[in-house]
């Protein structure tokens, strides 16, 4: 068994380790490791600005995206963080909107519209103009189907009533009154918007 230290030897243990991270302060270690720059990690990237798709905050993120800026490349998010000169969220985000690299990269995140068939089990992918097309459809073979133009007693009401609209937590207060306009106009009346403007 090791005997304890004393004060001396402990004095001198630490002068020791004193005077040998002196040398190295002063130049004494290997110029290699010392003389080396490191490189800032978004020197060469892309900057963008958006918004935190995730609440109604809305608050604001700066996007640093890396590639060779070539056409039809498609760029590589690398980094992800407030945006200090937003109005609403002045830089700082929540841990869901600093997780949002997570997110970006996810191997789960649906990149595109898929459709799952009457009877059918599978999802199959199909384009964007496709989905669109075939919501417009739907929406207005729904709306054929069930309008009411007039109540019991003969009043005009234009209710589409089994169709529901709940817009975006992201919409700002101008997109919200917008999208109760347009939704009031078709007749819906189940409207609804995550953010309560």
């Amino acid at each position: 068994m090791n005997a304890p230290l004393n004060r001396r030897q402990f004095f001198r243990i630490c002068a020791a380790g004193l005077g040998s991270s002196s040398v190295v302060g002063l130049g004494m270690s290997p110029g290699v490791a010392l003389a080396e720059a490191r490189a800032f990690k978004l020197a060469k990237t892309t900057e963008s600005r958006n918004t935190c798709p995730y609440c109604s905050v809305n608050c604001g993120v700066i996007l640093y995206s890396m590639g060779d800026r070539a056409k039809n490349v498609k760029q590589r998010i690398v980094h992800i963080e407030g945006d200090p000169d937003h109005p609403v969220s002045r830089g700082t985000l929540c841990a869901k909107g600093a997780g949002l690299i997570d997110l970006v990269h996810s191997p789960n995140r649906a990149t595109h519209p898929e459709v799952r068939e009457p009877g059918s089990s599978e999802w199959k992918k199909i384009s964007w103009d496709e989905a669109v097309t075939r919501i417009a459809k739907l929406m207005k073979a729904d709306r054929d189907a069930n309008f009411v133009e007039k109540n019991d007693k003969g009043v005009t009401v234009n209710r589409w009533p089994t169709m529901g609209w709940l817009s975006s937590p992201s919409f700002s207060n101008e997109s919200s009154y917008l999208a109760v306009k347009t939704g009031r106009a078709m007749g819906l009346m189940a409207l609804d918007m995550p953010a309560r403007l």
